[in-house]
């Protein structure tokens, strides 16, 4: 089965106010992909502000310009920001807490992949994948802590992926950076706990979007999708549907999960 088809087209879901009244941080949300489809449902959930960042600045003007398209009263914000300099992580979140008036919901999307056989992959290659997803998240979580423990609230929701759980070929440094964000949920969900804050996350396995279909050959990607129940891959509003979930009061008694957000059977 191609991984463009599917066997029932979901139905987009309207938003309901999960996140009326409240501001919204996220990373990675230009382009196509599950940060982008985050900070779109997160305005249609009723965000009053969002402040949004990538790498890229062409991208990230064009998505600000989408989500501000949307007819919401949210104001959207931007940022350039590369999660593996701790510089700019430290002035997102300053500026974001500033000009969001605080931050209620971070979600931390920015990660790297790629494949690559073990033997074949350099220091460098395991390094830049471990230091955007794992250490990147830990950078983000660690900053926006600093600015959500002295108002005793907040809700972070973490990208991990259901490779932290299950085993792929040349997958090893990808695999072990969304283990460590996994396990970065569960210890850091308990310190926050303290104060009021949760954090969890959701554990993807394959959402379609350009960036994917650019990084792994159609074949594999066919693949994956036939492995899962609906014999499709995930379209990224419905990884972003359960991140909005998480960072509501409906999951006001959720810390340190890791919500598997996959139909696979195998």
């Amino acid at each position: 089965m191609n991984s463009s088809s599917s066997a029932a087209t979901p139905t987009y879901v309207e938003g309901h106010g999960l996140l009326a009244g409240r501001s919204v941080l996220i990373t990675a949300a230009a382009g196509a992909g599950i940060g982008f489809a985050a900070a779109r449902r997160a305005v249609e959930e009723g965000c009053r502000s969002i402040m949004i960042s990538d790498i890229h600045e062409r991208r990230l003007a064009e998505a600000m310009e989408r989500l501000k398209g949307l007819g919401s009263t949210a104001a959207v914000y931007g940022r350039l920001c590369n999660v593996t300099d701790e510089d700019q992580v430290q002035g997102l979140v300053n500026a974001a807490d500033d000009t969001l008036e605080g931050i209620d919901v971070l979600i931390n999307n920015a990660g790297l992949g790629g494949s690559k056989p073990l033997v074949e992959m350099t220091d460098q290659e395991w390094n830049l994948v471990l230091d955007v997803t794992l250490t990147g998240t830990m950078r983000m979580v660690r900053a926006t802590l600093k600015k959500m423990m002295p108002r005793r609230k907040g809700a972070i929701v973490n990208n991990a992926s259901v490779l932290g759980w299950r085993a792929q070929k040349e997958q090893s440094h990808y695999a072990a950076a969304k283990a460590g964000v996994m396990a970065l949920t569960r210890c850091s969900a308990l310190e926050a706990a303290e104060y009021g804050i949760r954090i969890n996350a959701v554990s993807p396995s394959i959402a379609m979007h350009d960036f994917l279909r650019r990084a792994a050959p159609q074949e594999t990607l066919d693949k994956l999708a036939s492995a899962e129940a609906f014999g499709r891959t995930a379209e990224v509003w419905e990884i972003a549907n359960v991140m909005m979930f998480l960072a509501s009061d409906y999951a006001g008694y959720m810390v340190g999960e890791v919500v598997s957000v996959s139909s696979q059977r195998g």
